[in-house]
């Protein structure tokens, strides 16, 4: 969690493309949540039809 937060403070002080890559992290581990929430729903889903 503190990861997070220097990386958003030093964000602003950062040039655009620092920007863009930090936009880029936080966008890709979106990314990567929401595909494991839904192989999770998906897999629950399974279990209750079998």
């Amino acid at each position: 969690m503190q990861t997070l937060i220097e990386l958003l403070t030093n964000m602003a002080h950062s040039s655009t493309e620092g920007k863009f890559g930090v936009a880029g992290i936080f966008i890709f581990f979106i990314i990567i949540v929401a595909t494991a929430c839904y192989r999770i729903k998906q897999n629950l889903e399974n279990e209750k039809h079998h």
